[in-house]
């Protein structure tokens, strides 16, 4: 069983950032692979970043790519997006996922609210 916690969300204006953290406790072999995903109202859930255990391979969704990073600290067991240029569209509860293989997640945080004002 891995638990998740993410935080650091909140209100920000249009050219915003936010970095945005999630930690994990629980089965290690359970959090090889992170992601994050969003929800906006209205909208079905969708892929934002992720990445693998050691950091060197990485993967985003076309409307983020170049203004979001995703990184890991495995000593501290939490994953981390930097969210630059925030648009108002970027709003929305965003949530981690973890999983045993790159792709494919099965344990959820609670979510953390973003909201950017245009």
């Amino acid at each position: 069983q891995v638990q998740l916690v993410e935080s650091g969300g909140g209100s920000v204006q249009a050219g915003g950032s936010l970095r945005l953290s999630c930690t994990a406790s629980g089965r290690t072999r359970s959090w090889y692979a992170m992601a994050w995903f969003r929800q906006a109202p209205g909208l079905e859930r969708e892929f934002v970043a992720a990445i693998n255990w050691s950091g060197d391979k990485t993967t985003y969704a076309d409307s983020v790519k170049g203004r979001f990073t995703i990184t890991r600290d495995n000593a501290k067991n939490t994953v981390y997006v930097q969210m630059d240029s925030l648009k108002a569209e970027d709003t929305a509860i965003y949530y981690c996922a973890s999983g045993g293989v790159f792709g494919m997640y099965d344990n959820w945080g609670q979510g953390t609210q973003v909201t950017v004002s245009s």
